[in-house]
């Protein structure tokens, strides 16, 4: 092997290592990107749940008011009723009473 080769096989490798160095530093990149993608991943996961977890709290709090009001319902409609033939009757005892 003469000198020429040998040069030439040096600059060859040293190319080869400087190649291989880029390659490492843009997979370093990629990783960096990819950990700050997971990060943002695990903080929508978790606003989504805290989300979720409100949504439930409203819809439980609002199946105990309907709830309440249908059991208030229940009770005003009938007195409602008995309200409205009472005034009928007092309405045609008045007039009968003439």
């Amino acid at each position: 092997m003469t000198d020429d080769d040998a040069r030439r096989m040096l600059a060859v490798l040293e190319e080869i290592r400087d190649q291989q160095r880029v390659q490492l530093e843009r997979q370093a990149e990629a990783l960096a990107v990819q950990r700050e993608q997971m990060a943002l991943v695990r903080e929508q996961a978790a606003n989504a749940a805290r989300l979720q977890d409100r949504a439930e709290a409203i819809q439980d709090r609002s199946a105990a008011m309907v709830a309440g009001s249908r059991k208030v319902l229940a009770i005003v409609l009938p007195l409602i009723l008995v309200l409205v033939v009472v005034l009928v009757v007092y309405v045609g005892w008045l007039m009968l009473r003439r």
